[in-house]
């Protein structure tokens, strides 16, 4: 997100941009909060989580550097409906909320750019609702894979069992059995809350449509270089 700002955007927060570490489990948002700042992951992976009243919870999306936590500042809200946890460390920036809606109000390619994203986003939330829905357990957890492995650097991601029937909305053991089946295949290798990925290519087959939907979206909407 930050390579494709436009130059002068990118210019005038130079020197606003707070760069900083984002730990595991760190909370960025709680649900109904009014946010200070908005975050950039860079290294990490961000959580958009919704929590009801008995503390259960489920994924809604997922952001990495490819986007922006914050959006429904600049949407015309004064305070995010889920929570923001980060779920992969890592580092990212950090801009002060009044920064970016102040560039937004301008107009231009900075706005047309934070509203494709938003679209993009919209698109993964509305896909993962249909996932979870309509398929399997085993083709959820293909997806949720596949996510995490567009936003890192590597072919491992860290979580536990309890913490991806958590983020999918599942039972633990739902998720103990789809991994077990993914790691029979060998398709990944799972111990001691590390996953690697062995075959990429063969976990894509075996997801359902919804990753390739949502990834489809964010490569047409996101431009590889900055806008003009």
């Amino acid at each position: 997100m930050l390579s494709a700002l436009p130059d002068p955007a990118y210019q005038q927060w130079d020197g606003l941009l707070e760069e900083l570490d984002m730990p595991l489990g760190q909370v960025l948002y709680e649900s109904g909060g009014k946010p200070s700042h908005v975050y950039f992951p860079v290294t990490s992976i961000v959580s958009l989580l919704y929590v009801l009243e008995n503390g259960a919870s489920a994924e809604l999306a997922v952001v990495g550097n490819e986007g922006i936590v914050g959006v429904s500042l600049f949407m015309g809200g004064n305070s995010t409906p889920n929570q923001a946890v980060v779920q992969s460390a890592g580092r990212g920036f950090r801009l002060r909320a009044g920064v970016l809606m102040e560039a937004f109000e301008q107009g231009g390619p900075l706005m047309h750019l934070l509203l494709r994203y938003m679209q993009a986003l919209v698109t993964q939330m509305a896909q993962t609702a249909v996932c979870n829905r309509h398929h399997s357990v085993d083709q959820q957890l293909c997806r949720w894979l596949l996510l995490r492995l567009d936003r890192l650097a590597t072919n491992e991601v860290e979580a536990t069992q309890g913490m991806i029937a958590s983020m999918l909305g599942v039972r633990r053991e739902g998720v103990t059995e789809a991994a077990l089946a993914l790691q029979k295949t060998g398709l990944i290798r799972y111990a001691r809350g590390l996953i690697t990925v062995l075959d990429r290519p063969a976990l894509e087959r075996r997801s359902c449509e919804c990753y390739e939907v949502v990834k489809t979206e964010y490569d047409r909407l996101l431009p590889d270089k900055p806008a003009t």
